[in-house]
């Protein structure tokens, strides 16, 4: 891990209170594994901002943040130019396995804001061969984004809650209408989505990327602990996770 002052390339709106951040340095050459995060030091602000890493490049050592405007924080972090310094920590946490992922075909279901660090993972599993499916739920048409992204990587089903976009409804109301035959799935979004999505596929092997408020980032804090089923009883979502393979922790 490390913490550099990466520069700004580009900085834009993606949809509603969403902002799409590239950043180059250093940094980038030690992402691993897609699903990790860096934790982002806003001026003006003492604890940092974790944001998951949607993609990255490293031949240009550049790697790409999409985050939503959830407090004062984010919000200044919005008025930050192109060319300017942000002060990053990272990469961080356990990312998806995309190397140990084998099979015709894997399931992307994201939610929301947890949909940007599905992107890169998916990306990779076409690069390793493996097709993919998706789907991507919103609450509003208003709130999508990264939709022709995935479409270049395979078939994309879209839900909103308002069903201003796609079918409406939940993630979970698409999974009856994905028909082809996939054997691993990979997720991300609110704790309560994770859940019913593991939920309707006990059967299929599934790895699960948590969000939730962090403290240090590094794991001595233990402000973001989740139940575990292991002897220890306790996993940290900054160091241990945010990537946990289904079953692995208790959600609720």
């Amino acid at each position: 891990m490390k913490n550099e002052r990466m520069t700004i390339l580009r900085h834009e709106k993606v949809a509603r209170d969403t902002h799409l951040l590239m950043l180059q340095g250093d940094l980038v050459q030690d992402i691993a594994d897609p699903g990790q995060f860096v934790h982002v030091k806003i001026e003006g602000f003492y604890l940092r901002r974790p944001i998951s890493i949607a993609d990255y490049d490293s031949k240009n050592d550049t790697v790409t943040l999409i985050y939503k405007i959830m407090g004062d924080g984010t919000k200044a972090l919005t008025r930050s130019q192109i060319g300017e310094r942000v002060d990053v920590l990272g990469p961080g946490g356990q990312g998806f396995p995309t190397a140990r992922i084998h099979g015709d075909h894997a399931l992307i279901i994201g939610g929301g804001i947890g949909v940007p660090p599905l992107y890169s993972a998916a990306k990779i599993l076409k690069e390793n061969g493996v097709a993919v499916t998706s789907i991507l739920g919103f609450r509003s048409r208003e709130d999508a984004f990264l939709l022709d992204e995935f479409r270049a990587l395979g078939k994309v089903h879209v839900t909103t809650e308002d069903g201003s976009l796609g079918r409406s409804g939940r993630v979970t109301d698409a999974l009856p209408h994905v028909k082809e035959n996939y054997q691993h799935y990979l997720s991300c979004g609110p704790t309560v989505m994770l859940k019913a999505v593991a939920d309707h596929l006990p059967d299929k092997e599934g790895y699960l990327s948590m969000e939730e408020r962090m403290g240090c980032g590094i794991g001595a804090c233990f402000a973001c602990v989740v139940e575990s089923k292991d002897e220890k009883g306790y996993k940290r979502i900054c160091c241990d996770g945010p990537v946990f393979k289904a079953g692995e922790v208790v959600l609720s």
